[in-house]
């Protein structure tokens, strides 16, 4: 058996646990709405038409915040359409999904939904249609206090000031399936005159620009160079967006899919901070990653009919996650909590269905797909300052990353409480791990759990929602030395405290 080394010290930390990163995404785009979190008639319905099943599973996997309600969807979206009285709210083409919307939830809906679930409402805007006036109307419905047309109009429908000061400035912009796509150029600008008018509302606004779609994207680099040029000095973040798959059955380089994750935001915050030294700034821009997931095009359920048909609430993207994608999911979530220091907003996309950590069947169950109990548990868990974790791991051979270390791990301290989590991204054996904790301390493993099978390609249905589901694993604690087997393509949590 191979074995590695970590040493962890609570002297030597990257920055507190954001509870922004555990962020998700809501968009109008297949059952992600209409039969996901809502559905009047549902016997789990609550007034409002909201599944309450899917809110106790939101709240259960430890969701903060939730970005809405696109996406591409949002580069086609009249806000107006989806408030006040739902009798008199329009049908619409959705060109970004090629769907029909109904606009029965729309703005006013997701804010009571964001109540009930206990998360932070983040607002995109459509930049690729429409633009400053929009935004500001939008703004102005949102959250002005009252005595102006659209305030007004709000407070009619039965609303305080909804107070959200999260915002998208448009939504991947560089690409040309956007609808309204632009150059980098084009966006900046427009980026730039919406932030600076929202400001003259409300100052204290966080403004995210769009980044790259992806970094492979051809652009990628000089897009977010250019794009902060124009915009530097009106916004806080600059978005990432990434997607990892194995469609092309190179398992190594997929279980490596958090290496890429890493040097993308080191690439972004390089960028970033080149545009702040060339303009002599001590201003920081951050990242908001509010798009990430496994997301598998050959296998995605696109539609329940013809192509050609314009439906409601088609099925689109409805991934079927493994135990082996669960894995990935929990090793991203180690490399944005590694960067925390610099992101500082993070959405798993989507929420319910499309690509997605909970599934619903219109008026059956709803369930967990095994890439729900990573962030679940590493949500629940991750607490007070993350710390830098030294590793000394044997390396794994990818196709299109090198030589990567086959064990990753990161590890978070709270008041006499250290949570490590730790994958074996290698497909051929167990590793012996040891975590030297002399530093800080802990007498107990309080908790040391593992998501990992036999079968790899193992996954929950409504059938058997609890085929893969975090099991115990042993892990012993002694003279300071933490040592646990993690057997090939698994994922794991130890709790620990002084107690």
């Amino acid at each position: 058996m191979t074995s590695a080394k970590l040493v962890l010290d609570p002297a030597f930390t990257v920055a507190p646990v954001n509870r922004r990163t555990f962020g998700t995404f809501v968009e109008h785009m297949g059952r992600c709405v209409y039969t996901g979190i809502y559905e009047p008639g549902h016997a789990t319905a609550d007034e409002d038409g909201f599944r309450k099943d899917v809110l106790e599973l939101t709240q259960e996997l430890g969701v903060s915040l939730v970005r809405y309600p696109g996406g591409n969807f949002v580069s086609g979206y009249r806000w107006e359409d989806g408030v006040g009285p739902r009798e008199g709210r329009p049908r619409r083409l959705d060109l970004a999904w090629h769907s029909i919307e109904t606009n029965e939830f729309g703005l006013d809906e997701f804010i009571r939904w964001c109540a009930k679930a206990g998360v932070e409402p983040m607002m995109a805007i459509n930049l690729g249609t429409r633009g400053v006036q929009e935004a500001l109307d939008l703004q102005e419905y949102t959250n002005h206090p009252g005595g102006t047309a659209l305030s007004d109009l709000r407070e009619q429908h039965g609303a305080s000031p909804y107070g959200v000061k999260l915002w998208c400035l448009g939504n991947e912009m560089d690409g040309p399936w956007q609808i309204g796509h632009k150059t980098a150029a084009e966006y900046g600008r427009l980026a730039a005159e919406t932030a600076r008018a929202m400001r003259m509302i409300e100052p204290d606004l966080e403004l995210v620009a769009c980044g790259s779609s992806s970094s492979s994207m051809p652009t990628f680099g000089t897009w977010e160079q250019e794009v902060l040029r124009e915009s530097f000095d009106f916004v806080d973040y600059i978005s990432c967006h990434a997607y990892y798959g194995n469609d092309d059955g190179d398992t190594e380089s997929f279980l490596g899919s958090a290496v890429n994750m890493d040097r993308f935001i080191d690439a972004v915050t390089a960028t970033a901070d080149a545009v702040a030294a060339e303009r002599k700034s001590s201003k920081r821009i951050d990242i908001s990653f509010d798009e990430w997931n496994v997301w598998y095009g050959d296998r995605s359920r696109r539609t329940d009919g013809p192509g050609d048909q314009w439906e409601v609430a088609p099925r689109r993207i409805e991934d079927e996650y493994n135990v082996t994608d669960a894995v990935v999911v929990g090793n991203l979530l180690i490399s944005l909590l590694r960067h925390s220091d610099r992101v500082g907003v993070a959405c798993l996309a989507q929420l319910a269905n499309v690509i997605a950590p909970i599934m619903t069947e219109p008026g059956g169950p709803a369930w967990k797909q095994p890439t729900f109990h990573p962030f679940a548990i590493t949500s629940r868990l991750a607490a007070g300052q993350v710390l830098r974790v030294e590793t000394d791991s044997p390396t794994v051979s990818t196709a299109k990353y090198g030589d990567i270390a086959a064990v990753d791990a990161v590890a978070t301290y709270d008041e006499g409480k250290l949570a490590v989590f730790l994958v074996n991204r290698s497909t051929e054996g167990p590793i012996e791990i040891t975590v030297d904790v002399s530093r800080i301390g802990v007498t107990t493993v309080a908790e040391a759990v593992i998501v990992h099978d036999e079968d790899r390609l193992a996954t929950n249905s409504a059938d058997q929602p609890d085929r893969v589901t975090p099991q115990p694993v042993e892990a012993q604690l002694q003279d300071g030395k933490l040592t646990v087997t993690l057997p090939a393509v698994s994922w794991s949590a130890l709790n620990l405290s002084t107690d």
